[in-house]
Formats: C-alpha cells, sequence, structure tokens
C-alpha cells in the first residue's frame, strides 16, 4: 500500500462526523492491508510511529521538529511514491540513530523521509511524528473496525485487546489467523496486560454496600504501578503505561529471582522512592528514579524503592484472573512468603474503615484502595469492583487561559491554564487541567472565556482573569516549567465559583505552605 492511500484516509476520516462512517471506512483500509503492512498500518492509525508493545520511540527534538515543519512547506516530490513499509523503514532508521552525532543523523533521515514524500503526505507525517492524527479515531473506534474487517465478533476483539494491550498484536491474529484464534487468545507470559482500574469514591457506606457489607482495603501507595513478569531466572518489568522499565529497576529485579517463590508467575504491585526514615518520597523523586536509564546503581543507592504487592494474575502456569481477589491474595500470600505484600485490612464497618484511612494517610501514602472480596482481575476495566479513597485537597484558581481541544472535545476551549495570586497582584500559572467539566460546562465554559478574551494565538486563548475554579489534586509538586515554581499533580475541576471572584482566590504564599505541609508525613531530600 502506498502512504499516499493512508493520508487520504486521515484526510477522509478528519471530515467525517459519523462513527458508523468513520468504522467502515477504516475497515476498508485494514482489509486492504498486506500481513507484512499490518503492524506498521495499525500502529499508524492509531497515530504512532510504532506500535504500543515496541519500545523504540523517535527521540526528535522540538528543533528539529521544527526545521521539519519547514521542509513540508517545500516544493514536490520527484521520487517515486513513497509506500507504508517505507516510513516504517524510516522511523526505524530514524530511532536506531545513537551515540555521538546521533542528533545530526536523526534529523538527517527525516529529512531524507519528508523530501520524499508528497505534499499531500507530509502534514499526515508531521502528525505521526507528533504522535497524534487528529482524525477522530480512538482505540475503541479501532476495534471495531478490526472486528468489521475480519468479519468476527467485537466482543472477542476487545477480549483480545485486554490480553494483549496492543491493537497491533489484536488486528494481526484477526487478520492473519482469524476469529477462532483470536477466541483462544489468554494470559501469556512477558505480554503485559492492561491494569484493572478503580472508581474513586470517599464514601464507605456506598462502598460497602457495593461490596455486600465487606471489602478489602488496601494502602493506596504514592508510587509507580508495575507488572512483575518472571519464568526461571528472565525477569521482565513493566509499568501502568505498558513500557518496559527492567533495566531502571534493578533492586526490584533481584527481589522477583531471589527472594519470591514459584517458577513463572505475573504480579501487580506498586513501587515507592523512601527517605532514610522509611517515610515516602513525594512522587516527582519516585518519577526521577523510575525514569533513570544511566547511572542506576547510583540512582538506586541515592533512592532506594521499596515494593508493596497486592495482585498475582498468573502462577506456574496458570491464569488466576477469573479467580477471586480473595483467591488471588492467599496465592500472592504463598509467592511471597508474607513479605513485600501491601499493607492489608479486611473491614465490614465504616470506623474501622476510617481509621485504616488515617492510618495511610499518617503513613505518608495516598489513601485507601477497596475491592470486593469475590472480584475476578478484569484488565482495562473500571468500575465498582475496586475503589480509591483519596481525601481531596482543594485550591481556588483562576483559569488565565484555554487551549483548543481535539478529539472528543474539538470545538471547545477546554484545557485551562491555572493560577494563583502572587505577591505582586498578578497571578502565577501553577498547572493546566481539562478534567472535571461536564459537556453542556464546557460548551458554558467556551462560551463565557471567548467573551474574555484578550489574544488568541491560534492554539491558546488568553483571557481576562475573571473566572474561578475550584480545582482537585493529589500534590504540588516544585516545577521550573510555572513561574510559581509549583505545579499541581492530576489537577482536576471540582466546581466552578460563581460566588468568588480573583481577589479571593489561593495565594502563592498559602500555596508554598501547603506544599511544606506535605512534609509531615512525606520524607524530603537533604539539601
Amino acid at each position: 500500500m502506498d502512504f499516499s492511500e493512508f493520508a487520504a484516509l486521515c484526510y477522509e476520516l478528519e471530515k467525517t462526523p459519523g462513527r458508523l462512517a468513520k468504522v467502515a471506512a477504516a475497515a476498508e483500509y485494514l482489509k486492504r492491508l498486506s500481513p507484512d503492512e499490518i503492524r506498521h498500518g495499525v500502529a499508524f492509525l492509531s497515530g504512532r510511529p510504532f506500535p504500543v508493545s515496541d519500545p523504540r520511540s523517535l527521540e526528535i527534538g522540538p528543533s528539529a521538529l521544527f526545521r521539519a515543519g519547514e521542509i513540508i512547506q517545500a516544493g514536490n516530490s520527484s521520487s517515486a511514491p513513497l509506500a507504508l513499509n517505507d516510513v516504517a523503514e524510516s522511523f526505524a532508521r530514524i530511532a536506531e540513530a545513537s551515540g555521538k552525532g546521533s542528533r545530526a543523523e536523526k534529523y538527517a533521515r527525516l529529512r531524507e523521509l519528508i523530501e520524499r514524500a508528497d505534499p499531500l503526505e507530509r502534514p499526515i507525517l508531521f502528525r505521526l511524528l507528533h504522535n497524534e492524527l487528529r482524525i477522530g479515531l480512538h482505540d475503541g473506534l479501532i476495534q471495531e473496525a478490526i472486528a468489521r474487517a475480519a468479519h468476527t465478533d467485537l466482543k472477542a476483539v476487545r477480549r483480545a485487546a485486554l490480553f494483549l494491550s496492543d491493537l497491533v498484536e489484536v488486528a494481526s491474529v484477526a487478520l492473519t489467523e482469524g476469529a477462532e484464534a483470536l477466541q483462544g487468545v489468554d494470559i501469556k507470559l512477558f505480554v503485559p496486560l492492561l491494569p484493572m482500574l478503580s472508581e474513586l469514591s470517599q464514601d464507605f457506606d456506598e462502598i460497602f454496600r457495593a461490596h455486600g457489607g465487606k471489602t478489602a482495603l488496601e494502602f493506596k501507595y504514592d508510587g509507580a504501578r508495575i507488572q512483575i513478569h518472571k519464568q526461571g531466572e528472565l525477569v521482565r518489568i513493566w509499568s501502568r503505561r505498558l513500557s518496559e522499565v527492567t533495566r531502571s529497576l534493578p533492586e526490584i529485579l533481584q527481589i522477583a529471582r531471589k527472594d519470591l517463590n514459584g517458577d513463572s508467575f505475573i504480579l501487580d504491585g506498586e513501587v515507592v522512592a523512601v527517605g532514610k526514615d522509611g517515610r515516602p518520597f513525594p512522587f516527582q523523586e519516585l518519577m526521577r528514579r523510575f525514569k533513570r536509564v544511566h547511572g542506576i546503581e547510583s540512582a538506586a543507592s541515592e533512592t532506594p524503592l521499596s515494593l508493596h504487592l497486592f495482585d498475582c494474575l498468573f502462577s506456574d502456569g496458570s491464569s488466576l484472573i477469573d479467580d477471586s481477589c480473595d483467591a488471588r491474595w492467599l496465592k500472592l500470600n504463598t509467592i511471597t512468603g508474607g513479605r513485600y505484600l501491601a499493607r492489608r485490612k479486611l473491614a465490614t464497618d465504616k470506623a474501622e474503615a476510617e481509621a485504616f484511612l488515617n492510618e495511610a494517610i499518617a503513613s505518608g501514602h495516598e489513601g485507601l484502595m477497596a475491592k470486593a472480596l469475590s472480584s475476578p482481575y478484569m484488565p482495562g476495566n473500571r468500575g465498582k469492583l475496586w475503589f480509591k479513597i483519596k481525601p481531596a485537597e482543594t485550591l481556588d484558581c483562576v483559569i488565565i487561559a484555554a487551549d483548543r481541544g481535539s478529539g472528543r472535545r474539538r470545538g471547545w476551549l477546554s484545557n485551562y491554564h491555572l493560577a494563583v495570586a502572587d505577591r505582586t497582584g498578578g497571578f502565577a500559572p501553577v498547572g493546566k487541567t481539562f478534567k472535571g467539566l461536564t459537556d453542556r460546562e464546557f460548551t458554558e465554559m467556551t462560551a463565557t472565556l471567548r467573551e474574555l478574551e484578550v489574544k488568541d494565538e491560534g492554539y491558546t486563548v488568553t483571557v481576562r482573569p475573571e473566572v474561578v475554579v475550584e480545582v482537585a489534586y493529589n500534590e504540588i509538586q516544585r516545577s521550573p516549567q510555572y513561574s510559581s515554581g509549583f505545579a499541581l499533580r492530576f489537577a482536576r475541576i471540582t466546581r466552578i465559583r460563581e460566588d468568588k471572584g480573583p481577589a479571593q482566590i489561593t495565594t502563592l504564599a498559602e500555596l508554598q505552605a501547603l506544599f511544606e505541609r506535605q512534609f509531615i508525613s512525606k520524607s524530603r531530600r537533604e539539601v
């Protein structure tokens, strides 16, 4: 298939508003892919240069992308038509460039690719480089297209997606091996699963009702979720986003090899960075360690990690995901010998649940998880089988600008720049969020901000700082990105404060005090 056909599909999907029409067009495209084009063709359709399960990255910096954008405006290509696989091979060559002079080499290979493309193909290439096609085709619609192209049941495609965690792999099985092979897809060692998710709740009464009067409470650690796969001496570890992090976590690798029982298993857990006092570091410190790829030994010494396991999905050749939560915990207890387990308590009344929550918060953790004892493990699922309970901190912020939305939020000003009051009578930015509002509120907020518009820069609209919103957050982090020096982690608008004006919002001094207060329960790195 020529890349021009893929580009034409993107332009068609961009102009197609209806879901069914989008699915039909994508399905026809999938049918035309040859077996050796499926992996690249589906990755591109998802807006990615490489499949989710492929660890490679283009690693092209902003300056190279800017220069590439200038090439896109250049004249017509005189080369032969660019095939889909030619683009994939060029992406591979760009990713492979490493070592001294690699930045120049990457740019040279990128320039060569863009110059080979024709003027209609170049904008689509550029969108792939940014990992965003903007064609309104999310993963759910791609699953429907795969089912339609393979003449198979959508439920089978969705089920396979839960186990394979990559639509490229799902499409490859469905389109080359057929419906029967798709039905046979199951949990497999060294193929990471999407993690089971939870609903947020502040109400223990609701939780006990949903779980039949008894629930398993676990500390909700302020760490990074990991999935550990082991067979014999081979151990591999993935993050919650399904990126392999084995090299970055040598101490967890050793625990899996030396301290845990069983020849093969898949375990779900959390790693937490801890200080000398045993208390957790803020999440920001953990991420510096978690993303480290060089100097790992010294990083492990400076920022040690503790492991907290809470689920067992596979053991000695058998899948456990359909077993109950309680049965899986018993198997996990056997594998660990009672070590490295999340703090857990079975609770039947609100008073003991609240006491356990207070214990978790006092220990520097986020809150609690509440799990139905009978619940299976449902990869990627979010529902009332698992709840997370986190006491919410809130600030009153003013909106100083907004970005135009994309995908489902297209047409709205829907990514809001938040600020607190600084010491000079101005406003200090503390982050952005698009979370928390309903569709109706997005529409109304867009109209309101349009009336307050000061400057429109195309993507971002600066507004007069008059709209006050209450913002919940998980943690306050140091950030050189914002003039305030701080950023709100997991910011979410909880309500629009029409009763408050900009003079009544949270001040930078108050934000600083809240930041310092975090270290009553968390560890602080010595400076």
